[in-house]
């Protein structure tokens, strides 16, 4: 039973880390396509951490 928990938790590790991938990538063509400054693509990432802190605390 242990070994199904650890799985499950690395499967969804994984599953997390794959999203978190995409998101960054998202947002570095979006930076990338505006043509930012760093300090526009220092925004652009606050309000996207914002964005996952909410969703985070929807879950708990």
């Amino acid at each position: 039973m242990e070994e199904i928990i650890n799985e499950a938790r690395s499967d969804e590790r994984l599953n997390r880390a794959a999203v978190f991938a995409a998101r960054l990538e998202a947002i570095a063509c979006f930076i990338v396509k505006q043509a930012m400054t760093g300090t526009e693509a220092a925004e652009a990432l606050r309000v996207e951490a914002t964005r996952i802190q909410n969703e985070a605390g929807e879950f708990h």
